[in-house]
């Protein structure tokens, strides 16, 4: 009895280990163009993100949990941001030039202040983290397959930590969260898997560092 009692538990123990490393797996979004590992297939939702200068931009959250954890990736749409805020700007009052920004052709703010909005998308949603009830333990510059970007952990109040990657890629901001309780290890299987395809679903990699609103340089694969 005590023998069968103990092959019973090392089976079930057996099919719960498989079943939870059969859980993470590799998910591709052509629309957004990233691949990156989730528990499980994501719930995705369509949203809006407000942009530093108030353009209200189209988003798709994917999101998982496992457990206690909890993980996200957020993908905002930066390819309108020109033409929301100038249409924007043309209700600011007469004058008002930290409404308007500047209209002219070389202009360095651009209606409504959309060049700065744009070129400054990764600083200003590092900050939005940083807003949070949470104490900043670590803050770097990082890259994807040389796509640059920024990697912030946070330490929440109830001890459980935020990992967070900022990058950019081809007009679309992407936030990467994992949340995990306090003592749980690392989300490295949802972290370093981030990638990017293009149009066709291919992957991408650049021969040197892709800077977000500079020339695209050219590819490795």
């Amino acid at each position: 009895m005590r023998l069968i009692t103990v092959v019973a538990t090392l089976f079930f123990l057996s099919m719960w280990t498989a079943a939870s490393a059969q859980e993470w797996t590799e998910f591709v979004s052509k629309e957004d163009r990233f691949t990156t590992n989730f528990p499980g297939t994501p719930q995705v939702t369509t949203s809006t993100y407000r942009s530093q200068f108030g353009a209200d931009l189209p988003a798709r959250i994917y999101s998982a949990s496992q457990g206690q954890s909890r993980f996200r990736m957020t993908v905002v749409d930066y390819g309108s941001i020109e033409k929301v805020l100038t249409e924007k700007s043309k209700a600011c009052p007469p004058g008002a030039e930290t409404c308007r920004g500047g209209s002219n052709p070389g202009s360095s703010t651009g209606a409504g202040y959309w060049k700065v909005d744009y070129a400054g998308a990764l600083v200003y949603a590092s900050w939005q983290f940083m807003q949070r009830d949470a104490k900043v333990t670590e803050f770097i510059w990082n890259n994807i397959d040389l796509v640059e970007g920024y990697l912030l952990h946070l330490t929440n109040p109830d001890k459980s930590r935020t990992y967070v990657s900022i990058f950019m890629h081809a007009d679309k901001l992407y936030l990467g969260e994992a949340t995990v309780p306090a003592g749980a290890p690392e989300p490295g299987l949802f972290q370093q898997a981030l990638g990017w395809i293009d149009e066709n679903g291919r992957s991408i990699r650049y021969q040197t560092l892709y800077h977000h609103g500079q020339p695209t340089p050219p590819r490795a694969r």
